[in-house]
């Protein structure tokens, strides 16, 4: 019998070992970059809030103390974190890398995206930048800077797992859009930056699920700008609303063609809000709104911000897709209260 030499047992793998240590490090090198770059920016979120008492102490309430995080958005000291942890506050105290620490005031809350902008009196302080979360792809990596069980500047790496999810705020109320990550969160990381490889911000972190690893989620930076300006100018955001809670998807070609759509994307109906400041709505979960008022809609950020304060009690005109047909469906917008 010819035995037959097996010539895989003499392939030389110390090149394939090389170039995985070329990859490693040039992950490594990306994180410690993006940490050394975001972490001066990433502050810590003290709070004293008022507990609740049990059943039978009433007047046993106590003072309970917490931290999260926060990240700084100008050089003058205004920054982000969540309006779960700014909100309903005794006390809030706010300690930089260098160990500073400032009582902010609060400039705008917005529940509806769990979104709050503080204010601390301080100069010369470095700001994050916003990247623009509808490039997102998933499986692009994902860092977060935060103070996790009161540990400062902890940074955790992963990928984007999905993108256009949507989460309940604690309003009740869908916040639409959101990033899921597997980049380890806990409690502390709320209100801390989400940011891609160049250290920009793509989303604010916002919530885990207990008991459930690798599924954290966070408020994406298209948004997140969106809403900050509002609150910076007039301290609340305004909103009309049409009664939905929904999330972008891609469109086919041949739906694209068929319908001879602007766009490639729209926003899905992901399910009807019982909101009684909505009136004679004709949208249905399943819809895909493409446009409205004559202008096109491509994702969540852009229904947000045709649907400003402007459009309050006003009949709205939307394009939509139903069992991929293309019509017209009209509803008055209530406001968001």
């Amino acid at each position: 019998m010819k035995v037959i030499s097996n010539e895989f047992d003499r392939v030389d793998t110390s090149d394939l070992n090389n170039v995985d240590d070329q990859l490693l490090d040039a992950y490594s090198r990306t994180i410690v970059d993006v940490a050394k770059k975001v972490s001066r920016s990433v502050v810590k979120v003290s709070v004293v809030k008022k507990e609740m008492p049990n059943q039978g102490q009433r007047n046993n309430i106590r003072p309970m103390e917490a931290d999260a995080s926060g990240f700084i958005i100008s050089s003058d000291g205004l920054l982000i974190t969540n309006h779960h942890v700014a909100g309903d506050c005794e006390k809030i105290t706010i300690t930089l890398q260098d160990e500073r620490t400032y009582q902010p005031i609060i400039v705008g809350l917005d529940p509806y995206t769990d979104l709050a902008v503080l204010k601390i009196d301080a100069e010369g302080l470095k700001a994050l930048s916003f990247a623009d979360s509808d490039k997102l792809l998933v499986g692009q990596m994902a860092i977060a800077v935060g103070n996790p069980f009161g540990f400062n500047y902890t940074v955790t790496a992963g990928v984007i797992s999905a993108l256009g999810r949507t989460l309940k705020s604690q309003t009740g109320r869908m916040i639409d859009n959101i990033i899921q990550t597997d980049a380890a969160l806990n409690p502390g990381n709320s209100g801390g930056p989400l940011v891609n490889s160049n250290g920009e911000v793509i989303g604010v972190n916002t919530a885990i699920i207990a008991m459930a690893q690798g599924l954290c989620f966070a408020v994406s930076s298209n948004l997140t700008r969106y809403v900050v300006g509002k609150l910076v100018l007039e301290g609340r955001v305004k909103r009309a609303f049409i009664g939905i809670a929904g999330q972008t998807i891609n469109l086919s070609e041949r739906i694209i063609s068929y319908n001879k759509l602007e766009t490639k994307t729209g926003v899905y109906v992901a399910e009807k809000d019982r909101y009684d400041g909505v009136y004679n709505t004709d949208l249905y979960p399943g819809d895909i709104i493409v446009g409205m008022n004559e202008h096109p809609v491509q994702s969540v950020e852009d229904l947000h911000r045709l649907l400003d304060e402007n459009m309050i009690d006003k009949m709205v005109n939307l394009s939509v897709l139903r069992n991929n047909i293309r019509t017209k469906v009209q509803v008055i917008a209530g406001e968001l209260k």
